[in-house]
């Protein structure tokens, strides 16, 4: 390992085997997930502007995109007509965001909003058709005490009782709540329409008129948002971050090789570290490649920041929700702040664009 690369590669088995032999080629890409994170995402823009406005489009194929929370709004924004604009959109209109010293759940549910307005006015048409890009967007709906919350203390006692259940075991969060992709009709299933977990799993379609409420309702943040009561085209339900389940993406990739050894999952991820769910944040036993998930992971390909490149970002780590607090009203500093950590991620889009034209194995480790 280089240790002064600011991007780190981990790959699975498979995938492993395919840099040594093939080094990394666009075409061999099918698959690309993006993970909730919050401001997290931020930090991938020029990568990001890269891999969808320049290295992809050489290799046109059907691609599938698919994200929860903030890994869904960059996923839009790669399917948009012009990628590089829209990514910066995104990062303009994210790190704009201002709040109160105690916002309620109101106000940031109405900040969003604006936010996602901005971001995909005008857009929704492009987003939802691109030529090659397949969108999947990965929302939560409530069961149980949660289906249809009555007040703010329904949905504490529900997301209490689903913590508490998810304590025991992923099948335990599974009573209190599934999973809705909504996504690009044109897209090819296969892989995820077949039961792989104890999560219930609902398809339905995305389209212009449903997606900046499919957007909100994937990055709604229980108690800190209002639920998103109806999506149309979805089934009928509440809805909220489609990271509670969904946080990091651990999901049956290997499906997608049926016989093949080209279908690769490129993951641009905040660390090798992959969650399941956002509740299992703080239960280290529970990631995948250390559980039953391992055999999922074998074509993934993950790029990572590395430990030296945490530390030259200001506060020497990723921008997260904690800077809302940490910050405060002090909105401008934040600001600032977060368009350094932005810029500064133009060292891994150089990084990995340095890696594709000249394969260097001394970055890659296994995943």
């Amino acid at each position: 390992m280089n240790a002064s690369s600011p991007l780190t590669i981990h790959a699975g088995p498979g995938a492993l085997a395919r840099l040594k032999s093939h080094g990394l080629q666009a075409q061999d890409v099918a698959v690309i997930p993006a993970a909730a994170g919050g401001p997290k995402g931020l930090i991938f823009q020029a990568l990001d502007q890269f891999l969808f406005g320049h290295w992809l489009p050489a290799a046109p194929r059907e691609r599938t995109l698919i994200g929860s929370s903030i890994g869904a709004w960059r996923m839009a924004a790669a399917c948009d007509s012009d990628p590089v604009a829209a990514f910066q959109r995104l990062g303009d209109v994210y790190c704009a965001q201002r709040y109160s010293k105690k916002p309620s759940p109101l106000q940031v549910s109405t900040v969003v909003q604006d936010v996602l307005h901005d971001f995909i006015a005008g857009h929704a048409a492009d987003i939802t058709s691109h030529p090659y890009h397949r969108l999947q967007l990965i929302t939560a709906r409530g069961r149980g005490l949660l289906d249809v919350p009555r007040n703010n203390w329904a949905i504490k006692a529900g997301f209490g009782a689903a913590t508490l259940a998810n304590l025991t075991s992923r099948a335990g969060l599974a009573r209190h709540l599934e999973r809705v992709v909504i996504g690009d009709v044109r897209a090819a299933n296969h892989w995820l329409s077949a039961s792989f977990d104890a999560f219930n799993t609902h398809f339905a379609p995305l389209s212009a008129a449903n997606l900046e409420a499919v957007l909100l309702a994937s990055g709604t943040l229980p108690l800190v948002m209002e639920p998103v009561s109806e999506i149309l085209h979805a089934p009928r339900g509440t809805y909220w971050d489609g990271g509670i389940i969904d946080y990091h993406l651990a999901l049956p990739y290997t499906r997608l090789q049926q016989g093949l050894d080209a279908d690769l999952v490129l993951y641009p991820h905040f660390s090798r570290h992959i969650v399941p769910g956002w509740l299992d944040k703080a239960l280290p036993w529970r990631r995948a490649g250390q559980d039953r998930h391992r055999d999922w992971m074998d074509n993934v390909i993950v790029l990572a920041p590395s430990a030296s490149f945490l530390r030259s970002l200001p506060r020497k780590k990723l921008p997260d929700r904690k800077d809302f607090s940490h910050y405060g009203l002090e909105h401008e500093m934040r600001q600032q702040q977060w368009q350094v950590a932005i810029r500064q991620g133009t060292q891994l889009r150089d990084a990995f664009a340095a890696f594709v034209e000249r394969p260097d194995m001394r970055l890659v480790q296994p995943l």
